[in-house]
């Protein structure tokens, strides 16, 4: 391997990125600095192809829909949903207006959102285009590169299409492509990515590359592409991919209710490592109060359906009293900066894919198989266990229950269950502003201005 400077493997990472370099929205071609790698030059060196995989996932931590933070859809979609609450009052920035159903096409959320996430699916695409055409990287270490960079892309695409509906799709950095693009038709764009994660998950390994799974495996690939499935009507062959995870001896289930947001669980299929050493998750801090709430609370709905037995109204919120007023703060993480020996924040676990697995076999008329996938979160939590005897929509209605209790304020669980459920409209009874059409955001309004080919505007805004 030939020697590198750290200067040349520091703005690898930021070639990774291309979030410095290039505007997402124009698409521009920049020329490189004197002390900076052309592209085709990072990839051909390991340790410099590594650096920019790296600056990707520092920027999934610090700003991305993946990101525990104020920019991540585990606060965002449960603020547009039933499972979070905000002191901020209407109007006062682009945060209060998605918890009141209340975004418009110049929100600064909305706009943030798209563009966040291009930037990021433009470095993914970058790294694959310059591992594909790398010379020197073994083909061990090409696979893996390119098969985490179509992973974390395909999410991404999974996660603008859930919110914003149509939209374009680009596999390429050739901005005069990427400016014209147009948007793409839904059942093509999920059969499209279908297609990518189908790659990822094989071009990466079963076995992590880091004990602490801070890089996503095969088995984090076949999880996305089961929700894929699922949204595409396939529910046998999503039933089969996540039964492999649950087969897998990589995973086993956490019995212990105070370790689930630990980092060293069997249970974990994927999570962010904090920037440094000892830093609080986003989480942690995002919810922490100790007095009135400074920013965001657990929606009182959402507390309504725990029931005093149920260990969870105790492990994963905290009630907070102050001036006689009592608020309750999501506290699934609980250290904060300076005291984080054991937290990273999960992207994905293992309950989750078993909550998955339930509601395909309940569809595919496997009740009791589902009850009993359904009871293991319920037992742990201190509740009795269901009947299998139940009826299909019985247990339906059950696991809709538990998945809420159990995931919420997680990476926006909540707003696509209730979207694949066709169930979204419910929340007119908790959010007096939802209107039908809120199931989709609207499309930035500065990108119809920069590229009129993605009109027209979704409906109602």
């Amino acid at each position: 391997m030939k020697t590198t400077t750290i200067k040349q493997i520091i703005y690898a990472v930021s070639v990774g990125l291309l979030l410095t370099a290039v505007s997402c929205e124009k698409w521009i071609e920049t020329d490189f600095p004197n002390n900076q790698l052309p592209t085709e030059l990072v990839f051909e060196d390991e340790q410099t192809a590594e650096a920019a995989l790296a600056g990707l996932y520092s920027s999934l931590w610090s700003n991305s829909l993946l990101s525990g933070g104020v920019e991540g859809f585990g606060l965002l979609g449960g603020l547009y949903t039933d499972d979070i609450s905000t002191v901020y009052t209407p109007g006062i920035n682009g945060v209060s207006d998605i918890y009141y159903n209340a975004q418009i096409p110049n929100n600064s959320v909305v706009t943030n959102v798209w563009t966040n996430a291009y930037q990021q699916i433009y470095a993914c695409n970058s790294i694959i285009e310059g591992v594909r055409n790398s010379t020197s990287l073994s083909q061990k270490v090409r696979d893996r590169i390119t098969g985490e960079a179509l992973f974390v892309r395909s999410m991404l695409y999974f996660y603008l299409q859930q919110i914003y509906g149509e939209i374009p799709y680009t596999d390429t950095t050739d901005y005069t492509i990427n400016s014209q693009l147009a948007r793409m038709p839904e059942n093509e764009f999920m059969t499209r990515i279908e297609t990518d994660m189908s790659e990822a998950a094989n071009l990466l390994q079963e076995s992590y590359r880091n004990a602490e799974r801070i890089y996503p495996n095969r088995y984090a690939a076949i999880l996305i592409l089961a929700k894929i499935k699922m949204l595409l009507n396939k529910n046998t062959e999503a039933e089969l991919l996540l039964q492999s995870v649950i087969q897998s001896p990589l995973y086993s289930f956490q019995n212990d209710l105070a370790k689930v947001f630990q980092k060293g669980g069997g249970h974990i299929l994927w999570q962010l490592k904090p920037g440094n050493a000892n830093e609080a998750t986003k989480e942690a801090v995002l919810y922490n109060f100790t007095a009135a709430p400074l920013s965001f609370m657990v929606n009182t709905d959402l507390v309504s359906q725990y029931s005093a037995a149920d260990l969870r109204k105790q492990q994963y919120i905290t009630a907070v009293t102050f001036q006689s007023q009592t608020h309750y703060k999501v506290s699934k993480y609980r250290n904060l900066t300076g005291n984080n020996p054991n937290e990273y924040s999960v992207i994905m676990r293992l309950e989750e894919v078993q909550l998955l697995l339930a509601e395909v076999l309940i569809q595919q008329g496997k009740v009791g198989e589902a009850v009993n996938l359904i009871n293991k979160t319920r037992l742990r939590a201190g509740l009795a266990a269901l009947s299998t005897g139940l009826s299909a929509p019985a247990a339906m209605n059950e696991l809709r229950i538990e998945k809420r209790k159990e995931l919420f304020s997680e990476q926006g669980i909540r707003f696509f269950d209730l979207k694949r459920w066709g169930m979204l409209d419910q929340l007119t009874g908790v959010k007096p502003n939802w209107k039908p059409f809120h199931a989709r955001w609207p499309i930035p309004n500065k990108e119809l201005l920069i590229n009129p080919k993605l009109n027209p505007q979704n409906e109602g805004y």
